[in-house]
Parts: C-alpha cells; sequence; structure tokens
C-alpha cells in the first residue's frame, strides 16, 4: 500500500522544449547527461518521520524537483519514487523520549512533511512508499541474499557479506562513493553502521535484518521475526516502483556512504542491474557556523516559517539562490533578500508587457547541473533592465523555478 503524498501542482507548458538536463554524477565525479530515453526516473531518499522538516531538507528536495521540472520540460515522462523511513531508531528514541507510540509520531509527522512539501510547490513522488508497508518483500530479499551466500548471520541478525556480494556482481565496495577504507569506517561510525561488532566477516558489512528485541516493533517473515536494516529498505522500494538502472538515485551528500553504497550493492546483487545510471548528491546546509542536524538541534523548520506568515515563494528563492551542490549557511538576512527579490519580480512581472523573452538562456542555464543561481541572475538582470515582463519568462518562471508570479 501507497502512503498519500501531496496534491500535485499545476506547471504550465512552455513553447517547444528545453534540453534534458545534465547534473553532477559522484560515482564518475563528472556531468553526464540525466537521460534514459522517453522516460526519465527518479528516487530520492525520504525523511525518517520523527521531527518536521527543516531547510535541510527542504534544499536537497528542491534541487530533484528543478531536475523533475526540467525533465518534463523536455518532453520527457517522468516516475518518480520516495520512501518514508517510519521505522527505525532515531524514531523509536524520539517516540520513547517524549511518550507517544512511534505510529502516531511517524503519522504526525509525514502529514507535516506532506503539507510542507506542498506549501513549497514541490512536485510529489508517484510512489511515496512507507517502510512499513514493504516489510514481506525485503524481508524475501533478505532471505534470496542468505541463500546466494552473501547474507550471514550474527547471532539472529542478517548481514550483507560485501567482498561475497562484489564477487557475486558487478558492484565493489567504493564504486558509488569513491572513498577511502579509513574514511569509510569513520563514516559508518558516524552514520548507523556498526564496524566494531564481534561476528561480522568485515567491519563494514551492514545490517540487512535486525532480529527482534524487548520493546520495539518486530514483524514475522521468513527470516524471522525483526525488522529491516536501512539501506535495503531503498534498494527494494526503488526494485518495486521504477525501471532499473532509475536514471537518477538522488539525496543529501550525508547518503553517500553508508546509504547509497550498500542500496547500490544490494541492488546490484539481487537484480544483475546497477541501482541507477547517476548518483547525484545535495550539499548540505548550515545554521549558526554549523551542518542543520537534529542532534546538535540547530535547524529552521519550514512549517514554523510558513506559521509566521513568510511566503513559501520567499523560502523557495532563499534555498534556490544557492546551487545544489555548494554548501552554504541559511542567514535571516539571506531570507529577508528573498522576500525582496520576490516582491521586485512580483511588480516587474505584473507591470507592462513585452514580447521578448529569455526562455532559451534560462532553458540553457538550468540545464546546466541545476545552476538555479544563474537562473535568478538572469530574471534580476532583466528587472533590473527595465525591460516590461513578458508572459512567456513569467510562465517559465513558474514551470521552471516554481515560483508563480
Amino acid at each position: 500500500m501507497e502512503v498519500k503524498s501531496w496534491t500535485r501542482p499545476v506547471i504550465p507548458r512552455l513553447p517547444g522544449h528545453g534540453e534534458s538536463p545534465r547534473i553532477f554524477d559522484t560515482s564518475t565525479a563528472s556531468l553526464v547527461a540525466a537521460e534514459s530515453g522517453d522516460i526519465a526516473s527518479l528516487y530520492v531518499c525520504g525523511i525518517t518521520p520523527y521531527d518536521a522538516a527543516h531547510i535541510g531538507h527542504a534544499a536537497t528536495y528542491l534541487a530533484y524537483d528543478t531536475l523533475i521540472r526540467l525533465w518534463l520540460d523536455a518532453g520527457l515522462d517522468v516516475v518518480y519514487a520516495q520512501n518514508t523511513t517510519d521505522v527505525d531508531d532515531p524514531l523509536l528514541e524520539r517516540a520513547s523520549a517524549t511518550s507517544v507510540d512511534w505510529r502516531d509520531l511517524a503519522a504526525e509527522q509525514t502529514e507535516l512533511y506532506r503539507a510542507d512539501m506542498q506549501s513549497l510547490g514541490l512536485v510529489p513522488p508517484d510512489h511515496f512508499i512507507a517502510v512499513t508497508d514493504m516489510i514481506e518483500p525485503i524481508a524475501d530479499a533478505v532471505s534470496t541474499l542468505l541463500d546466494r551466500g552473501v547474507g550471514y548471520r550474527v547471532d539472529d541478525d542478517v548481514y550483507f557479506d560485501s567482498e561475497a556480494a562484489s564477487a557475486a556482481s558487478g558492484w565493489t565496495l567504493g564504486d558509488e562513493s569513491r572513498l577511502d577504507l579509513e574514511t569509510m569506517l569513520e563514516l559508518s561510525a558516524e552514520r548507523g553502521g556498526d564496524p566494531g561488532r564481534v561476528g561480522k566477516r568485515a567491519p563494514l558489512d551492514p545490517l540487512l535484518w535486525r532480529a527482534e528485541r524487548d520493546g520495539e516493533p518486530s514483524w514475522p517473515s521468513v527470516v524471522g521475526r525483526g525488522r529491516p536494516g536501512w539501506h535495503i529498505e531503498c534498494s527494494i522500494i526503488a526494485e518495486a516502483f521504477l525501471p532499473l538502472p532509475a536514471t537518477v538515485n538522488g539525496g543529501g551528500a550525508d547518503l553517500i556512504f553508508p546509504h547509497h553504497e550498500f542500496s547500490a550493492g544490494h541492488t546490484a546483487v539481487l537484480t544483475g542491474a546497477p541501482l541507477a545510471a547517476i548518483y547525484s548528491h545535495a550539499a548540505l546546509v548550515s545554521y549558526r557556523g554549523a551542518k542543520m542536524s537534529k542532534s546538535l538541534g540547530n535547524l529552521v523548520f519550514v512549517s514554523k516559517l510558513t506559521a509566521s506568515g513568510v511566503d513559501p515563494r520567499a523560502i523557495r528563492l532563499a534555498i534556490l539562490a544557492n546551487h545544489y551542490r555548494t554548501e552554504w549557511e541559511w542567514t535571516e538576512q539571506a531570507l529577508d533578500a528573498a522576500t525582496t527579490r520576490l516582491a521586485r519580480w512580483q511588480a516587474w512581472a505584473h507591470g507592462p508587457t513585452a514580447t521578448e523573452s529569455v526562455l532559451a538562456e534560462l532553458r540553457s542555464t538550468l540545464a546546466n547541473d541545476l545552476d538555479t543561481p544563474g537562473a535568478i541572475a538572469l530574471i534580476d538582470a532583466r528587472v533590473e533592465s527595465g525591460l516590461p515582463a513578458d508572459p512567456t519568462t513569467v510562465a517559465a518562471l513558474d514551470a521552471l523555478l516554481g515560483i508563480r508570479l
């Protein structure tokens, strides 16, 4: 069963077609054409719904919203899948700390996430999938990996044998992330791995299935009662709802390793195909001198901004003023600048009209690795030149940047 998504924005049709975008592929460290025939497919890792969506989340999802809009403008059909990790350690810990049932917390925060994404005008996924609705196919996949000798047990937990996976498929540890062993070990320890667990065949081998623990949710399955590991969730959801390889697998830069690395490995062994043709990652956003982090508590929430009266279009403009692959810091000054820009653009759009558009320049700029700052600069220059607005450019701002004036 799929989770309810949110209402799709109406996207204007523009004359002609734009070009397919080129985006940066982490696995090759190069700009590549994001295209795969007439259908473009996208998998973006979703939230763990234990707290509201913050500006860092919004920046990631806006990057891939821009990609979707460019694909649509190029005349492609788009299939988009996103998960919600509605059972995981952080969610369970927050539920316990606040004496709330974990299912209620997940449902509440997922609903808030939907509202935030809709307020920002993001194109919703065609398939919005909760991990708890995929327990059986995930467990079946873990059973297959055990049968093929690529999964193994430590006590009652099941782990992925990275060395055996490499021998059984075209995947090799480090293919997607391009990281050295020392860095991978550090990141594994920081990001939910357990490199020091006794009994594992190799320190980096990730958990496929967590056996039942007292006080934790669990499900009966062919591999025993328990719940899924993190990386196998996205692997199975992508396989179930997208043609493989997906055109793009996207997410924040903190997912490069271990999450996307091992999701790719699981898919390679299970299907014989790569998870994606392109692995794309959005830079992390800082606030008050440090990366936005739930552990640090230095978060700016979309819902709180809009509740205080901030126009969601200004939030969108403030984010799009930064290139998606460049780390940046959210400030009140940046939001003020975006609010001023929005007012200036609106006055321009509702003033005298002209016929000369900058559609071709907008398309070309955005197709170059989703260059939203360059696109904003083009419109700023047009407004400041004194040239009147034209209907095509105004429609393009809505269609390509999601800014309806």
